[in-house]
């Protein structure tokens, strides 16, 4: 549980992840967080070349991502539309790179990394209320899925101040969007009798598209 899966070789075929940084002033170890997706014209277009050549074709990009991930042969991985967005500093020898989050980011990008152009720093619950409504009003819109906003404390003082409760930190969360919605119909019920006898429903459905999966 504390090593994972050595993706390098598939990582450095992104094109937006550059292999060497740019500019100067940075530390000489610095790990960086961030997340790896596959946007939503990329993954049309390869589902679609996959189904012209009678190939399996991916059901939402977070899986396809996470199986591009995994290829062993990195030629595989460098075909497939992934794109990624630093979100964060981990590990740095050395001077810190800025006072606060916000900071942090603008000096990854000013090294070639990229980050995500939709985070904005904003002042107070009301503040991050009306950030999540805007990018609320923009998600459908948006060229990637996003199930949510994560808010921060922009100081790096203040992080250390707050602290962690167990693994979870004090100085972030996120708020997640209402769960998308679809009707279907109840085509019956099986009821299944568990180990003490008791007698649960379940209910058949007609197969329905939601959240990135078919329930049925």
């Amino acid at each position: 549980g504390t090593t994972g899966e050595d993706i390098t070789h598939n990582v450095r075929t992104f094109r937006s992840v550059p292999l060497k940084l740019s500019g100067s002033g940075w530390p000489s170890i610095l790990e960086v967080r961030g997340e790896i997706f596959m946007p939503k014209a990329g993954f049309d277009a390869m589902n679609r070349e996959a189904a012209a050549n009678g190939e399996k074709t991916f059901v939402n990009p977070r899986n396809a991502a996470a199986g591009s991930l995994r290829q062993k042969d990195p030629a595989l991985t460098a075909k497939r539309p992934l794109d990624m967005f630093c979100y964060a500093v981990g590990f740095i020898e050395g001077d810190p790179i800025a006072d606060t989050h916000t900071g942090a980011i603008a000096k990854l990008k000013q090294w070639g990394l990229k980050t995500c152009d939709l985070v904005e720093r904003v002042q107070g619950a009301a503040g991050c209320a009306s950030y999540f409504a805007s990018i609320g009003g923009e998600r459908a819109s948006l060229p990637f899925d996003i199930d949510g906003v994560v808010f921060k404390v922009d100081e790096f003082a203040a992080q250390d101040e707050l602290g962690f409760v167990s693994r979870a930190p004090r100085w972030a969360i996120a708020q997640i969007f209402p769960a998308q919605e679809e009707l279907t119909i109840v085509e019956g019920v099986d009821w299944q009798v568990g180990r003490t006898g008791a007698l649960t429903p379940v209910a058949r459905l007609q197969p329905v598209f939601v959240g990135g999966v078919t329930v049925s």
